[in-house]
């Protein structure tokens, strides 16, 4: 004669029982987005590898430069139809320069953004609309660096 508690299933507590199977769940997603992380690494590696193959420096006046959404960015439909879906909606570094007679958008890096003169003159290393590098025509670029201000210094009065 066998003995039925409730609460076990094989001689295990269900709340252990389910507890071990959203843990073997978590773990094999991480496995999985662990092995899909290094593919997408080698894939933007060799991207890159041939983006800086193929780039060229040229001479460009910086107009503007700003964060906007892919669409409004105005570049080419090409570009925003080759974007993946998630990535659309998503806000990009676009610098508008003057490169010869005309006037262009181009798509940067975080990095290179923060570092891109606004009305000055510099050399752009570009492969495509995208600017790679960035040094300046006269002597180097400085960073702009803006403080922060404290809690009570905005509501004192400039003189």
């Amino acid at each position: 004669m066998s003995l039925y508690f409730p609460g076990l299933v094989f001689g295990i507590n269900i709340v252990l029982l389910i507890s071990l199977i959203v843990l073997a769940v978590i773990i094999g997603l991480l496995i999985a987005l662990y092995f899909v992380g290094r593919k997408m690494q080698k894939k933007n590696d060799e991207v890159m590898k041939e983006m800086q193959a193929s780039a060229q420096m040229v001479s460009a006046l910086i107009i503007d430069k700003k964060r906007m959404r892919l669409k409004d960015a105005g570049f080419p439909a090409i570009v925003y139809e080759q974007t993946p879906k998630y990535a659309r909606r998503a806000k990009v570094a676009v610098v508008k320069a003057k490169i010869g007679p005309q006037v262009r958008s181009l798509m940067c890096d975080e990095k290179v953004f923060d570092l891109i003169p606004v009305k000055k003159e510099a050399k752009l290393k570009l492969s495509g609309i995208y600017i790679m590098d960035v040094k300046g025509v006269r002597g180097p670029i400085v960073k702009d660096v803006k403080k922060k201000k404290g809690l009570f210094s905005r509501f004192k009065k400039e003189k």
